[in-house]
């Protein structure tokens, strides 16, 4: 896909990193895109380098790259992408997500990092953002040249798909919806082309959503962090992507992370905050959990005076040494 090369983010370009639009190759030949931050004036070699992605369903003109360019500013490398088949990255059909190759993108993403004279390849981690959370984490667990992770909000996409929130899903519904993902693989074969399920978010509020939706809204559906190219500002994911992440738990094997050190951040209000208190339980040492007073999901995607950005710095950097 042609990449713009106009500033279009939903936060401000730094005069403090300078940013080009790269592009890179994962293990399965898909071709991603990606914005890279570097330092200004920072020394030509030998930089601590992080790997971005995420929220689930946001571009890297969102989130990831308001988490990359406040971490160039911080004297990393920076890498904030777009996962395969979204965004400006490749990959057909269009809008699709899955568990192993969300995962590979963020071992590609290493990959380039680690071939960039301005990075130390033995000092690279990454940063997962809602459901890339989960990814990060399961790229991590497999990758050991990822020396440190840090979740925001994080999501296991493969255990709200397959359980529901709250894992209140049942084993009839459970049955029910693979019927109906089946009737759909049909449907997608018979047309030849593969359907979008429903509208993510609506169009507007009637104030009779869930807090969560609404918070979601505010974020993805205003100017506040709206995108063009965001899947979860005015479209949705292929009526399949589930099946996949019905029988693929993603943080199976969390505990090989170990004894690579995991910082876990969620709001205490956030909805998603038993994702990475279950996480924290499952992992080995060494980790860390931050839980910040008063903050919903939503907040750690773009409140710059609310995203421990602190706390992130010096944990990376001391353990990527």
């Amino acid at each position: 896909m042609p990449l713009t090369q106009e500033w279009d983010k939903t936060f401000e370009q730094s005069d403090k990193v300078d940013h080009q639009k790269v592009t890179f190759k994962n293990r399965y030949g898909i071709t991603l895109a990606a914005d890279l931050y570097l330092p200004k004036d920072a020394a030509s070699e030998g930089l601590r380098a992080i790997a971005v992605s995420g929220p689930y369903g946001a571009v890297k003109e969102q989130a990831s790259g308001l988490y990359a360019q406040t971490m160039a500013e911080r004297g990393y490398v920076t890498l904030a992408f777009d996962p395969s088949y979204t965004g400006e990255s490749g990959g057909e059909p269009r809008n699709l997500s899955s568990p192993e190759i969300n995962t590979e993108d963020f071992s590609a993403a290493v990959d380039y990092l680690g071939t960039l004279p301005q990075a130390d390849r033995n000092k690279i981690g990454v940063i997962g953002i809602c459901g890339f959370g989960g990814m990060a984490l399961n790229a991590a667990a497999a990758d050991k040249r990822i020396k440190a992770t840090v979740t925001a909000s994080m999501y296991d996409m493969s255990r709200v798909m397959a359980k529901g929130y709250f894992d209140s899903m049942t084993d009839e519904d459970r049955s029910n919806l693979l019927d109906q993902l089946a009737e759909q693989r049909w449907s997608d074969a018979e047309k030849g082309e593969t359907q979008l399920g429903p509208q993510g978010l609506p169009s507007e509020l009637t104030g009779e959503e869930p807090e969560f939706v609404a918070n979601y809204f505010d974020y993805y559906k205003t100017p506040r962090g709206f995108h063009p190219r965001s899947i979860n500002s005015n479209s949705s994911w292929t009526a399949t992507t589930a099946l996949s992440f019905m029988n693929m738990p993603l943080l199976t094997y969390i505990a090989e992370i170990s004894p690579r050190p995991i910082l876990l951040i969620a709001g205490e209000n956030a909805h998603s905050r038993y994702f990475t208190e279950d996480a924290f339980e499952a992992a080995g040492e060494a980790k860390e959990k931050m839980i910040i007073d008063g903050l919903v999901h939503v907040d750690l995607y773009d409140q710059v005076d609310k995203i421990p950005f602190d706390k992130i710095d010096s944990f990376i950097a001391d353990n990527l040494g």
